[in-house]
């Protein structure tokens, strides 16, 4: 007999050996508002067929959770996948990318893309099929070349070069109903567990609605994201040039050498893309009499070292910038609003002081003469003791921070006068077809490593922080995306291979016992997949510097 110790009900209980999450669960005794998708062993993500055969500690988990969510996304995927290689077997379905609260995805025939909004119809019908049936996920665990040969005669080449790139001895995969695929995680028990979904023709492809992550048995809202699927589709063109769609892509040119020539690429085209802007920027001043643009976009998107390249390029068209931040608006620390575990909520909108930021940049528009604060982060005190500043002529107010385009902030300012910039890292490349890889990872990553060599936070405090932060975003910097007149992609074509060095020191920190072991051994297995990349050639001034040090600007 084994004790199993279940954090959800705080009771430990003994099994036989070998007996399944799933058999385990109807035992304790907790709430179970929502289905149970999935659970944390000791800390590790495990689908419900894990067998405990030792002692171990559990935490079930639903949909409202993060790593719930992504064992039905995964899983959902699987059946979108399914049905398709059911009903169109010459076909391949490519997930793009998650988009409008679920998934976009291709349908590719011989190298061309579209799919008929009956054939969407189609597949769909297929999908309710097996998920009425109830087919079991079933896992395998085989060598590494018996796998590869496995998809290489199902045509999976992405697979097939993740797969071979990996340095992998052996591989699990999974069935459904007799039919192979591959995750890189766990999946539900069975298809039956897939009930709220919905599919519909979309930009010439489909687009795969997921469940409300605090209503599980409603689909969240779908909503139009115009600006940014655009801005995808820029990155993806790109990606096709350069014949790099997935890891696998990235993973091979990486051992014939050519690293280097990837980082030029991705330098210049995020060059590109900035003097593109100074120059929209630079036109519209003359023509429009634009005075301010305004830069937010969410955590770790780089905003503080695309302001300054962009205040590079504004120079060189002729434009003099002036930038201020709204974190040095922040009110004194002991008047910030609180969070429910008490901890101060820096993202609300009302931390910042936004009525004087106001006065100060409508007084500075109308000619007048300002003093910026300066936020001292050590006393938590707003203090006034910069020099003063007065527009001139071709000059320019930068104001950037995550509150930057919420009209509230500016709302006093004719609109006229202001362009609007939105930073995302907004990631195009995917591990292979069927496995995207989360929006937020990157971002994510960039900031453990940021946090942990200025000293600021370990990996554990930036991991334990995360979810607040994620939360802030939703509520206060991503409504106003589509506002933007220019959506800016700050990922970075190589980036993962890069960051992997880094970041797999500093993860390696965070401590087994405690639950944020969960998200650093997840994030460890995902850069397993890389190869990894030497950042001795990224220039000084790369956006990657600002995360990994090394950058000649001064923040």
């Amino acid at each position: 007999m084994i004790k199993i110790f279940c954090r959800n009900s705080g009771e430990t209980l003994r099994f036989n050996e070998g007996a399944t999450l799933m058999e385990m669960l109807d035992k304790f005794n907790f709430d179970k508002p929502w289905p149970i998708l999935s659970a944390k062993v000791n800390n590790v993500a495990q689908g419900l067929k894990y067998r405990a055969f030792n002692n171990r500690e559990v935490e079930y988990l639903d949909y409202t959770t993060y790593s719930g969510r992504s064992v039905y996304c995964r899983s959902l995927c699987f059946l979108l996948s399914k049905a398709v290689r059911d009903l169109y077997p010459d076909c391949k379905i490519i997930m793009r990318r998650p988009l409008s609260k679920g998934y976009y995805c291709v349908i590719n025939r011989n190298g061309a893309e579209g799919v008929s909004e009956e054939e969407v119809e189609a597949i769909s019908r297929r999908m309710r099929e097996i998920v009425d049936a109830d087919l079991p996920f079933r896992r395998f665990e085989e060598r590494t070349p018996d796998v590869i040969k496995l998809f290489e005669s199902m045509g999976y080449d992405d697979k097939v070069k993740l797969l071979r790139t990996s340095g992998q001895t052996y591989i699990r995969y999974y069935t459904l109903d007799g039919t192979p695929d591959y995750y890189y995680d766990a999946l539900l028990p069975s298809s039956g567990y897939l009930k709220v979904w919905k599919l519909r023709a979309y930009h010439g492809g489909i687009h795969m609605n997921i469940p409300n992550r605090h209503k599980p048995d409603e689909l969240a809202p779908f909503f139009e994201q115009p600006k940014t699927f655009e801005v995808f589709n820029e990155s993806l063109k790109w990606n096709r040039i350069m014949e790099l769609d997935n890891v696998g892509d990235v993973n091979e040119l990486v051992e014939r050498g050519c690293a280097g020539e990837l980082i030029r690429v991705s330098e210049a085209l995020q060059e590109k893309k900035i003097v593109k802007i100074a120059e929209d920027i630079a036109e519209r001043y003359d023509r429009d009499g634009i005075r301010m643009v305004l830069v937010t976009g969410p955590s770790s998107s780089g905003k503080t070292t695309v302001c300054k390249k962009l205040s590079t390029q504004l120079l060189a068209c002729g434009l003099k910038p002036v930038s201020v931040s709204t974190d040095d608006y922040f009110v004194n620390r002991e008047d910030t609003k609180r969070l429910p575990d008490g901890s101060h909520d820096y993202d609300n909108f009302d931390t910042v002081d936004h009525a004087a930021m106001q006065e100060d940049l409508m007084k500075l528009l109308g000619g007048g003469e300002v003093q910026f604060p300066r936020f001292n982060f050590v006393t938590g005190l707003r203090e006034y003791n910069g020099p003063r500043v007065r527009l001139g002529g071709n000059m320019l107010l930068i104001v950037e921070g995550i509150h930057a385009l919420n009209p509230a902030l500016t709302d006093r300012i004719d609109d006229k006068l202001k362009y609007r910039i939105f930073i995302n890292a907004i990631t195009s490349i995917s591990l292979d077809d069927h496995n995207c890889i989360p929006t937020s990872d990157n971002r994510l990553l960039r900031r453990v490593v940021r946090d942990f060599n200025n000293g600021s936070f370990s990996a554990r405090e930036t991991i334990s922080n995360w979810p607040n932060v994620r939360r802030s975003e939703v509520k206060w910097i991503y409504p106003y995306q589509e506002n933007a007149d220019v959506l800016f992609n700050s990922s970075y074509l190589i980036e993962f291979a890069v960051i992997k060095l880094h970041a797999e020191q500093i993860l390696s920190t965070v401590p087994k016992d405690c639950t944020e072991y969960s998200e650093a051994n997840r994030l460890l297995k995902f850069l397993n997949y890389f190869k990894p990349v030497s950042d001795k050639e990224i220039p000084p001034t790369s956006l990657l510097r600002e995360f990994v040090g090394g950058s000649s600007f001064k923040y």
